[in-house]
This record gives structure tokens, C-alpha cells and sequence, in this order.
């Protein structure tokens, strides 16, 4: 493949966006905000407040332009239904822990301390209904792994 047909994909790629994410040049205004519950396999609880990503609209922006998240925040970006989740770090400049979350509200995989600005693909790969955006760090600090649980009212599991 030459440059022009790598270039005319990036464009045709680019145009293919949302028109909220090919104008967006600040971060979104604050989604509504919900209580969210990380259960580790030992038994510890963690408990974040987060926003919730519905729209594909709110989805497309994210967290973008935001300089950080708080240490008990994040945002849960909600696909409705199981599917691959396919992230990247555009416009994203505060580093972020991704969390694959299954419909059952088990995680599936983490994505560690993203590159901030990157536009490399950063993919569950598996089927899940929901990513959990966290700040860089979080999931190391609080040892959070890969089967833990979370719990909020979209995986009906919230107390």
C-alpha cells in the first residue's frame, strides 16, 4: 500500500466520524454522574462515582481534552450490548486505565496506563457490554484484575 491510498484511508476514516468528534476542540460538558463498585477476588470494595457515556455522541468525545480524573471518578461508556471495544487516546491528553467490563459485570481485560494523544486501537477482544475509564494507575494501586467484579445498575448487579 503507498502513502496516498494510507492517507486516503485517514481522511475517508476521519469523515466517517460523528461531526461532534471531527469539530470537538474542548472537553464535553460533565455527564450525569452514578455510583460504581469494584469488588475484588479478595474481597476488597473500591467506590467510584462515574460519568455515564450513553449517546454515541458522549461516546465519541469521552474524556477527550479533560487535563485529569479524579481518583474516585471515571467514566463508563455503556454499548447496550456485548460487542468488541475498540478505544483510542485522540485529543486524550490525561493517561487512562481502560477496563473491559462482560454484560455480567466481570472484567474481561485492562488496558494499563494509555498514551495519552495516541490514535493506536486499544481493543478488549472479547465481547463485552461496557469500558470503564479510570485514572492511569488505578488498577495497579487498588490491584484490580482481570475477573473481578463491577457493580452498577446497567449489569443489574448494583446493591
Amino acid at each position: 500500500m503507498n502513502r496516498r491510498h494510507v492517507l486516503l484511508g485517514l481522511a475517508g476514516s476521519l469523515l466517517a466520524l460523528p461531526p461532534l468528534a471531527r469539530a470537538q476542540t474542548g472537553p464535553q460538558p460533565e455527564l450525569r454522574k452514578e455510583p460504581l463498585q469494584i469488588v475484588t477476588q479478595a474481597g476488597k470494595s473500591y467506590d467510584f462515582n462515574v460519568e455515564m457515556a450513553l449517546s454515541p455522541a458522549e461516546q465519541t468525545v469521552g474524556l477527550m481534552f479533560r487535563p485529569s480524573v479524579p481518583e474516585d471518578g471515571g467514566m463508563l461508556f455503556d454499548w447496550h450490548t456485548e460487542q468488541r471495544s475498540q478505544m483510542w487516546m485522540k485529543n486524550t491528553i490525561a493517561s487512562l486505565d481502560m477496563v473491559f467490563i462482560g454484560a455480567d459485570g466481570r472484567i474481561r481485560a485492562i488496558a494499563e496506563s494509555t498514551v495519552p494523544q495516541s490514535l493506536a486501537t486499544i481493543d478488549s477482544r472479547v465481547p463485552v457490554r461496557a469500558t470503564l475509564e479510570l485514572a492511569a494507575g488505578t488498577t495497579a494501586r487498588l490491584n484490580i484484575r482481570v475477573g473481578d467484579v463491577v457493580k452498577q445498575r446497567i449489569f443489574g448487579n448494583a446493591a
